[in-house]
């Protein structure tokens, strides 16, 4: 049998089922024929070799996706400034101003309140509703307030708060009151440095 025949042989086996048998003759010809069905020929039996095969690799499920409901974040109804009102205008020439704020429900355990003036925290948390604010520069402000756990973070926020300051510059004061000599370094607007120097008495020697 040669490479070709036996090739053949191969490929006949494979396509056939398992149990079905192989056999060969010589036709008319002379030509060597494979085939599974002797159909009246004088047939001799060809053993065919079991085919390699591999076992199939496991089957890995799919991780199936952690379903455990996480704890929601509370949240609070309502969380606001109530004083001062937006885009109020208020005069104050020692920048003072009080601040209150209101939350539904009622601030949580643990949780604090801590105000932003322009985007920066101007007093300490607190759990008390009211801020005093003092100083502040003339001009326009924006006031936030948010709710912070117990490790600082920002919770919830509550909408912008804008405010006018008005108050009178230092020059105006002194222009309104002016400075006397013992109120310099006393009163905001007379500092020291701008404290007139005192003139020293010369005593007056007579020329002889």
């Amino acid at each position: 049998m040669n490479v070709q025949q036996f090739l053949a042989v191969l490929l006949l086996t494979a396509a056939m089922p398992a149990a079905a048998g192989v056999y060969t003759y010589v036709d008319e010809q002379g030509n060597r024929v494979f085939t599974d069905r002797p159909g009246g020929h004088v047939v001799e039996s060809v053993d065919s070799r079991p085919i390699n095969s591999m076992p199939a690799p496991p089957t890995v499920p799919p991780a199936t996706p952690d379903k455990t409901p996480r704890e929601a974040k509370f949240s609070y109804r309502l969380l606001e400034i109530v004083q001062p009102e937006h885009d109020t205008t208020l005069r104050n020439n020692a920048g003072e101003l009080s601040v209150s704020v209101t939350s539904d429900p009622a601030l949580q355990p643990g949780h604090h309140y801590r105000l932003l003036l322009d985007g920066s925290p101007v007093a300490p948390a607190t759990s008390e509703p009211t801020f005093a604010l003092g100083n502040i520069d003339r001009g326009s402000h924006q006031l936030i307030v948010e709710v912070i756990d117990d490790e600082g973070q920002s919770l919830q926020s509550s909408p912008p708060r804008t405010f006018h300051l008005l108050r009178t510059s230092l020059a105006q004061r002194r222009m309104v009151n002016p400075c006397k000599k013992a109120e310099y370094g006393v009163r905001p607007e007379c500092p020291l440095k701008d404290k007139p120097k005192e003139k020293k008495d010369i005593p007056f020697v007579p020329f002889l």
